[in-house]
C-alpha cells in the first residue's frame, strides 16, 4: 500500500477544516469550512463542545494525542481545562508550549512523545482527544489501550480518522510526487473496523458520526489544480466553496450537508466513554 500524503495546511487535524484568521476572506474555504464542521457538531463555543457530545469546562483535564496544529487543544485551553498536548513532532511541541503560554486560560503541558507509551499516569485525564492519528501509527490497538488507560472512569473520549471513500478518492488523483512522503497514513480503516476497535479497547461508543463532505470534494478539486497549499487560490476551488456556502444557505441545506457527509466524509468520528 502506498502512503497517502497527510492532509497538510490548510486543512485542520480535527475535522478536516482550517479554522479562520482575521485576514480571512469571508467567503474562503477558512471560513466557509468552518462554518460547515459547525454545523457538524464542531467548535460549539456557545455550549463549550469541543464537538458535541464533549463539553469543556476549567475542571477537565484533557489530553490531546496527536495534537498537530493544536486547534483543539487550543480551544480546550481556552475554556481553562489543563491541557496535555502530546505530538511526536519536537517542533510541533515547541510551537505548542508558545501558543498556549498566549492562548491559554488554564494550565497546560506539552510533551513530545510517539504514545507508546504515554508519559502520564493511568486515569488521569476526562477528556481525551485522538483526531486523525490512528491511520498512521503501526500498532492503532496499542494506542487505543494507551488512550484507554489514561482515562479516568467516566472520561470522554473524541476520536476520528479519515473516511474512507475519500481516502479512495484522493488516491485516484494524487499526484505521483506526493504518494510516498514521509508522515503519510499506512492504512484506510473502514467505519466498522473503527468502531470494532474503539469497542475492544473497552470504550463504550456514544455517537459514530460523519463529517466534511466539503472538504473531501475541495482535495480532489485541489490536487488537480495544481496550486500551492499557502495560496490555494484557483477558479475551480474558488467555484466549489461558493457552491457549498451557497448550499449551507438553502432551506434543506443542512439535510442534504447531512446526506452527502454520510455518503463521503473527509472525517469519522466517534465519541465514546470510559466505563
Amino acid at each position: 500500500m502506498s502512503h497517502r500524503v497527510k492532509h497538510a495546511a490548510p486543512v485542520a487535524p480535527a475535522s478536516g477544516e482550517p479554522l479562520p484568521h482575521a485576514d480571512d476572506e469571508p467567503h474562503g474555504p477558512s471560513t466557509v469550512g468552518l462554518r460547515d464542521a459547525k454545523r457538524g457538531g464542531w467548535y460549539r463555543e456557545e455550549s463549550g463542545e469541543l464537538f458535541r457530545g464533549m463539553p469543556i469546562g476549567a475542571d477537565d483535564v484533557v489530553v490531546d494525542v496527536g495534537c498537530g496544529a493544536g486547534f483543539n487543544s487550543v480551544f480546550c485551553a481556552r475554556r481553562g481545562a489543563h491541557v496535555f498536548a502530546v505530538d511526536r513532532e519536537p517542533q510541533v511541541i515547541r510551537e505548542m508550549r508558545a501558543r498556549l503560554s498566549v492562548e491559554g486560560d488554564g494550565a497546560h503541558t506539552a510533551l513530545v512523545s510517539d504514545a507508546n507509551p504515554l508519559p502520564l499516569d493511568d486515569g488521569m485525564a476526562t477528556r481525551v482527544i485522538c483526531t486523525e492519528v490512528l491511520q498512521h501509527v503501526d500498532d492503532p490497538q496499542q494506542l487505543l489501550a494507551e488512550l484507554y488507560r489514561i482515562g479516568g472512569s467516566g472520561a470522554i473520549y473524541l476520536l476520528s480518522v479519515p473516511g474512507a471513500l475519500q481516502e479512495a478518492l484522493q488516491e485516484k488523483v494524487l499526484p505521483p510526487e506526493y504518494r510516498e512522503l514521509p508522515g503519510g497514513a499506512v492504512r484506510v480503516i473502514d467505519r466498522s473496523e473503527f468502531a470494532q476497535w474503539v469497542t475492544e479497547a473497552g470504550l463504550v461508543v456514544v455517537e459514530h458520526t460523519q463529517n466534511g463532505f466539503f472538504w473531501s470534494i475541495w482535495w480532489a478539486l485541489f490536487w488537480g489544480c495544481k496550486v500551492e497549499l499557502y495560496d490555494p487560490a484557483h477558479p475551480v476551488l474558488d467555484h466549489w466553496t461558493a457552491a457549498w456556502q451557497a448550499l449551507l444557505d438553502m432551506p434543506q441545506g443542512q439535510q442534504l450537508k447531512q446526506q452527502l457527509d454520510e455518503f463521503m466524509p473527509i472525517s469519522q468520528i466517534i465519541v465514546a466513554r470510559k466505563p
